[in-house]
């Protein structure tokens, strides 16, 4: 796993991934990306973890992706290299996506392209009220990617996605929790502390977290299922769960 990547499995069943390169304010590398997603797979093979919070060293949350490696995939784009390379970096949030446990972002700073699909990849998200949230690939000439325009349009706020994708609006963490593309906007100095303390919850029962958060994102989508079909798919996993309650008892 690389440098720039940390994993922090706690006692209390939260795992801390650190996106750990501030010189560049935690911008993703190929290879950063990568660990990314190695760290997701030690933490989905890991059945003591029951959380995730996810956040960036420095006072910065993700810049996006590394300028230096955009700039050398747009010299030949077609390159197998560029091209898996890119990838690579598109993996990295979608499999933050799939963890297994819910996941929490903490987001002090700013979350700039990629960063904002990174952020808008987990299930929940804490905001400093002064961070920086941009889409940002229009300003500097380029189509957005990542599936950014879905990651947007999930949370429901249509004019938002809109706004911030096709027009270059900036917006700080207040008003993204008044659009709806965070939970709580927080002083600077509290959100790691209440991204960990709501991480703590999920966290007391990795087992329910786990299959409660797989019910819940089949459920929204994107596409949302029909009430009836959720009635269908919840049925097996609180079946499973009042059994396991009963058999607990002394």
């Amino acid at each position: 796993m690389s440098d720039e990547i940390k994993l922090e499995r706690r006692s209390d069943g939260v795992a801390v991934v650190t996106l750990a390169a501030p010189a560049r304010r935690n911008a993703l590398t190929v290879a950063m990306a990568e660990a990314l997603i190695a760290a997701c797979e030690s933490i989905d093979a890991d059945h003591t973890i029951g959380a995730v919070v996810v956040r960036g060293e420095g006072g910065f949350f993700c810049s996006g992706g590394d300028r230096a490696t955009l700039a050398a995939a747009g010299r030949d784009p077609a390159a197998p290299e560029a091209y898996a390379g890119m990838g690579a970096i598109y993996r990295s949030f979608a499999r933050v996506g799939e963890l297994e446990p819910p996941t929490v972002a903490a987001v002090r700073g700013g979350a700039v392209g990629a960063g904002l699909n990174l952020m808008l990849a987990t299930d929940l998200r804490i905001v400093a009220e002064d961070a920086l949230i941009v889409s940002g690939f229009m300003p500097i000439g380029l189509h957005p990617g990542g599936g950014h325009g879905a990651l947007l349009g999930r949370t429901g706020a249509r004019e938002a996605a809109a706004a911030l994708a096709l027009f270059g609006e900036r917006i700080d963490g207040r008003r993204a929790a008044e659009l709806g593309l965070a939970w709580r906007a927080l002083p600077d100095e509290e959100v790691d502390a209440a991204a960990l303390e709501l991480a703590e919850r999920a966290a007391r029962d990795p087992e329910l977290a786990r299959r409660t958060a797989r019910s819940l994102r089949s459920e929204l989508g994107p596409p949302p299922l029909p009430w009836p079909a959720a009635l269908e798919l919840e049925r097996s996993a609180q079946m499973w769960s009042m059994r396991r309650k009963e058999l607990a008892q002394p």
